[in-house]
């Protein structure tokens, strides 16, 4: 059976501080699922994500905490006492052994380091989250430290569609977010650059060190069936997790 073939950021993280991403390959879930799903919540069989998970487990040989994510701003400390369940969006962990994890299927997962590589952290940057300041929330956990940020994959800017009120809800905050969106589909529908979103709002806290999607078509899950999940375009679907640790 083939293993977990992760992708690994390509960032100048510091020592000590590792990363990665699953994709689909390496794991035993069948049907919609196949086969590396990590998510327990999707109607998948339990005894196949419980396996999935060991698989996962071991090759990043760490153990990840998987959250209950519910697309809000919550942010959890980890640490070696942590068990999986817990509800919150983002997490962060100062102790070594332990990967903060971000479940996803077409949300945006990031991760964060500051660049001395004393604390890690990762959050799921969803557009309600990330309109409701999930990332401003992940980067007050580090204080006052430089730090760097990696985006995963998530749903591109070419099959993001969304309603106005979506736009809108960015503008208001923010109205050079304008520039994140393009017309699309039917009536007043829009394309938005979810990629895009998260970098203007990272640079925007100070984040000057901004690597990962870039919203090209590789980093598209909607546009990669072979190697990603995607809710958007399954219905049912399986959750790619992105986690980083100190090791």
């Amino acid at each position: 059976m083939p293993k977990p073939e992760p992708m690994v950021p390509d960032w100048p993280a510091p020592a000590g501080v590792q990363a990665a991403c699953s994709t689909r390959t390496g794991g035993v879930s069948q049907g919609r699922y196949e086969s590396l799903n990590l998510g327990d919540h999707v109607g998948d069989e339990p005894a196949a994500v419980a396996a999935n998970r060991r698989r996962w487990q071991a090759a990043l040989g760490v153990r990840p905490v998987f959250l209950q994510q519910v697309h809000g701003v919550a942010v959890r400390r980890l640490d070696a006492t942590s068990a999986d369940g817990e509800t919150a969006d983002a997490c962060f962990s100062t102790e070594s052994g332990i990967a903060c994890t971000i479940m996803v299927a077409d949300c945006l997962p990031v991760l964060f380091t500051d660049v001395e590589g004393r604390q890690v952290a990762a959050a799921h940057a969803g557009w309600r989250g990330l309109a409701a300041g999930v990332l401003e929330q992940t980067l007050a956990s580090f204080g006052s430290v430089e730090v760097m940020a990696w985006l995963g994959p998530c749903i591109g800017p070419k099959a993001f569609e969304v309603g106005a009120e979506v736009k809108a809800a960015f503008e208001a905050q923010n109205p050079s977010s304008a520039a994140c969106f393009r017309p699309g589909g039917k009536g007043d529908k829009w394309l938005a650059d979810l990629p895009a979103l998260a970098r203007q709002r990272l640079a925007a806290r100070g984040v000057a060190e901004i690597y990962g999607n870039d919203g090209s078509d590789a980093w598209c899950t909607v546009g990669n069936p072979s190697r990603f999940f995607s809710h958007r375009r399954d219905g049912v679907s399986g959750r790619l997790a992105a986690c980083i640790w100190k090791a």
